[in-house]
């Protein structure tokens, strides 16, 4: 995710060993920092089309990886952050490549998730954590437990269905307000947060009420993440079937 420290030896030698090499990084930077690795590496930036859905560049993306697998080369896709989290093409890359009869597995990464905790001091453990990605928060019923987190990914295209914009407007997300007031008071305080990818910046950590959420500034990189807005309450029929289990133990 950041440029030079979230990345393991392990996958670093990878990189430098592998015949070709394509790369999907969050920045220019990070791009040329790869290519110093490696003598033949492949940006996987140009895909992207305005206008074009993400489906149709994703399935591009893994017919070059696996074009190159095809001609017997040592193939690795250098991704930014996890490579299995919100990535579909890793996943595919490697599916199609084992249904093939070819050797394919994944490195773990530093996602966004593991970033956001770190700079937002904050223990899913404590209360429980739920993830959605907003638009599929926004397309499908869900039932949310306001007693946890609540963190939505990609919110800078929430409500997108067309997969083709790398932007939502105000208007898609007063959609999205309107549906968590089912569960937050639009005064309740939520954070919009970007990790680093250079290490000489500092996380976007921005803190607003619900109601300001249409307004704000946001992109692909931008993630919602909105506090417990109730208190847990105890499962008092299970808490009496743990006390009856401890008095037999005794």
């Amino acid at each position: 995710m950041t440029l030079g420290s979230h990345i393991s030896p392990l996958s670093r030698s990878y990189i430098e060993q592998a015949d070709v090499v394509f790369v999907l990084v969050a920045d220019g930077t990070t791009e040329l920092w790869v290519q110093g690795m490696n003598a033949d590496v492949r940006s996987l930036q140009p895909y992207y089309c305005e206008g074009q859905s993400r489906k149709i560049t994703y399935k591009q993306m893994v017919a070059a990886l696996l074009a190159e697998v095809r001609l017997g080369k040592k193939v690795c896709g250098a991704f930014y952050g996890h490579p299995g989290v919100f990535a579909w093409v890793p996943h595919q890359a490697i599916k199609e490549a084992i249904a093939e009869g070819y050797r394919a597995h994944m490195e773990p990464g530093i996602s966004a998730e593991d970033c956001l905790y770190a700079d937002l001091g904050l223990d899913p453990g404590t209360y429980g954590c739920q993830h959605y990605e907003a638009s599929n928060l926004m397309f499908y019923q869900r039932t949310i437990d306001t007693a946890a987190y609540l963190i939505l990914w990609q919110i800078g295209v929430a409500g997108d269905k067309s997969l083709a914009k790398f932007s939502t407007g105000s208007a898609y997300r007063e959609v999205l307000v309107e549906l968590l007031s089912q569960w937050y008071p639009l005064d309740h305080q939520v954070i919009l947060y970007e990790a680093v990818t250079l290490p000489i910046q500092q996380p976007r950590i921005e803190r607003m009420a619900l109601s300001d959420l249409p307004q704000a500034q946001m992109d692909l990189k931008t993630t919602l993440v909105i506090p417990p807005a109730s208190v847990a309450k105890h499962n008092q029929a299970i808490l009496d079937k743990l006390k009856a289990v401890v008095a037999q133990d005794a």
